[in-house]
């Protein structure tokens, strides 16, 4: 599977009090523990900066907690998948109870300092699933934002004049391709002969590249780009076409630009490891329901400035659809499959 980029090991870092001379005695089991009202002391390693679109959910939830008085929250951002093993010791010898990031590049390694760390409860993004037997205490979560990127393609589908839309991912990888392919489902409910360019631009956070394949999609006839990547946006607002948004609202600034975005909610599946560490109940367990629409884990954002010039037919199918995802009765495919141009 592809891989995180690696960044210099020169990171900005939250490291308060953490290394070996800071470590923290922890003892009883971890299933028998509770930690009653107090904060829970949690940690974050984030292999990119929390300015990134998906990462910024994960920082934008924890603080949240943190203001609520519900977590302690430290994070070290930018941080090389070399040196991601020895960052999560040193939260944990620093007596962290909950350790969150996302693994995709460094799997091996996360998991085996979980082991190594069966007092502490580890919530990592993940493209694979816990193990319960090999780590107890390691839960996985993804972005299953797929309901909301489908209503974002049934909008799309309706914009688009050329019949022509970009795609412009960062890796061909489960949590990109569920969501493309879920925008592409929407796109051909409301216009079935759309053709799709689709490229990735092996990169988690590089924006000139991203902007740059997206140009080369809109000089092949896209009208509309799907910006699944920081980059795609600005292209569209250069060469007057529209853009579909993922993961973040990013609709103020390209008011002329995005016309529509799918929303990633982290909350409930950080809420959810809260009260379990609280209870002394982690374990592993699959958080990905927790990024459905019926569980607030994701949203269509705001039309903002592009309210009223989506046409109200298509508009009043999107909320259709939108009650039957929320009551259970339309469920969106989940097709981890890499999505092909056609």
């Amino acid at each position: 599977m592809s891989t995180f980029n690696s960044f210099s090991p020169s990171r900005r870092t939250v490291l308060k009090g953490v290394g070996a001379g800071a470590a923290l005695a922890m003892t009883g089991g971890f299933a028998g523990r509770a930690f009653a009202a107090d904060p829970i002391k949690v940690a974050a390693v984030y292999t990119v900066p929390v300015e990134q679109q998906w990462v910024s959910r994960i920082h934008k939830a924890a603080n949240a907690a943190k203001e609520r008085g519900d977590i302690e929250y430290v994070f070290s951002e930018n941080t090389a998948n070399t040196d991601y093993e020895r960052v999560l010791r040193e939260y944990c010898e620093a007596g962290h109870k909950l350790i969150l990031g996302e693994v995709f590049g460094v799997e091996d390694a996360a998991r085996t300092v979980a082991a190594d760390y069966p007092d502490v409860a580890f919530l990592a993004g993940s493209s694979f699933k816990p193990d319960a037997e090999k780590a107890p205490n390691f839960a996985t979560f993804d972005n299953y934002i797929q309901d909301a990127s489908y209503l974002t393609g049934l909008i799309a589908g309706a914009m688009t004049k050329s019949k022509n839309i970009g795609m412009v991912g960062g890796y061909p990888i489960p949590e990109v391709n569920r969501l493309m392919n879920a925008f592409i489902a929407g796109v051909k409910e409301s216009a079935p002969d759309t053709k799709f360019q689709v490229a990735f631009i092996g990169s988690w956070f590089d924006p000139p590249k991203a902007k740059e394949t997206a140009f080369a999609q809109i000089d092949a006839g896209a009208d509309l780009l799907y910006a699944e990547r920081f980059g795609v946006s600005d292209a569209a607002k250069e060469r007057k076409v529209l853009a579909v948004g993922n993961v973040i609202d990013t609709q103020k600034d390209y008011p002329d630009t995005v016309v529509a975005s799918a929303l990633w909610h982290f909350e409930p599946t950080l809420d959810h490891a809260i009260a379990q560490v609280k209870a002394g109940a982690f374990k592993a367990e699959d958080y990905g329901v927790y990024s459905f629409m019926k569980n607030g884990g994701c949203s269509l954002a705001p039309l903002g400035s592009f309210d009223g010039k989506v046409p109200a037919e298509v508009m009043a199918k999107v909320a259709e659809k939108e009650k039957a995802i929320k009551d259970g009765t339309l469920t969106i495919e989940i097709d981890d499959k890499e999505p092909k141009s056609s």
